[in-house]
């Protein structure tokens, strides 16, 4: 019964969300029909699709999409390891806080754009450059979700764990990451998104792979259809990759309150 009322939740959702796009792409096909707009200002939905299918069939997104995919996961992978390491060194040694927060902040709050050229003078116009920029894009929030979770133990496990005379490997593994992995898996979510956000501005500002240099193209050539399909795949590459994200999380906290019934 229980099985039943969730399989038709997610129908019903899924309905309410093919209504909205639906709706919205009636409402985009007739403004751009009824008032003949240019196809360079806003082309109709079906030209869009048209020029999305096209990028398939001819076989020039798949190269610029591995590329993209390719820097979105090793520079989340590296970004992601980084923050926990460093997130929970953070916790236990202050020195190293004091000394390394001050240039995470400063990554993270300086303007990307305006970082991306200064990468590109240190590490060059390749892949690496882009990685990096990704990097610096995730490290933050995983770092701060690490934080977070490792100030969130109750003193009583602490106790517990010396009363049981746990040795350190013992007590990161079976209660620090524990208690760390919901607000990590929080930030780990925004840092997907970052990655993807991240790796579309450094293409777009250089290179000549990737989506990003996708949207260059179609925007330096005015084919308005083809940016648009550009942008609509960049968020289904976020969506994915979000989605893998979510998946390991509700596989890694099946235990955990929010993920019950």
């Amino acid at each position: 019964m229980k099985r039943h009322g969730k399989t038709a939740n997610f129908l019903r959702s899924i309905g309410e969300y093919v209504l909205s796009i639906g709706f919205f792409i009636l409402i985009w096909f007739l403004y751009t029909k009824l008032n003949d707009v240019p196809t360079y200002i806003l082309p109709s939905p079906d030209q869009v699709w048209s020029s999305f299918i096209g990028l398939f069939t001819s076989g020039l997104v798949w190269g610029h999409l591995w590329a993209t995919t390719y820097e979105v996961m090793l520079g989340f992978l590296i970004g992601s390891f980084l923050g926990i390491v460093l997130g929970y060194l953070f916790i236990k040694t202050d020195w190293i806080k004091t000394a390394l927060m001050p240039y995470l902040i400063f990554f993270q709050t300086a303007p990307k754009i305006a970082l991306v050229p200064l990468f590109i003078v240190w590490f060059g116009i390749g892949v690496v450059s882009k990685i990096i920029l990704i990097i610096s894009m995730v490290v933050f929030p995983v770092l701060a979700g690490m934080m977070l979770g490792l100030e969130s133990i109750p003193s009583d496990v602490k106790n517990l764990m010396k009363v049981l005379k746990a040795n350190r490997w013992q007590i990161f593994s079976q209660v620090e990451f524990q208690y760390a992995l919901p607000s990590l898996f929080s930030s780990l979510k925004i840092g997907i998104v970052q990655a993807v956000i991240g790796a579309i501005v450094a293409e777009w500002m250089s290179g000549k792979q990737g989506l990003g240099y996708i949207l260059t193209y179609a925007s330096s050539t005015y084919e308005t259809p083809m940016l648009i399909a550009g942008i609509l795949l960049t968020i289904l590459l976020g969506i994915a990759t979000y989605e893998m994200v979510h998946i390991a999380e509700n596989k890694m906290l099946y235990w955990h309150e929010s993920k019950k019934e």
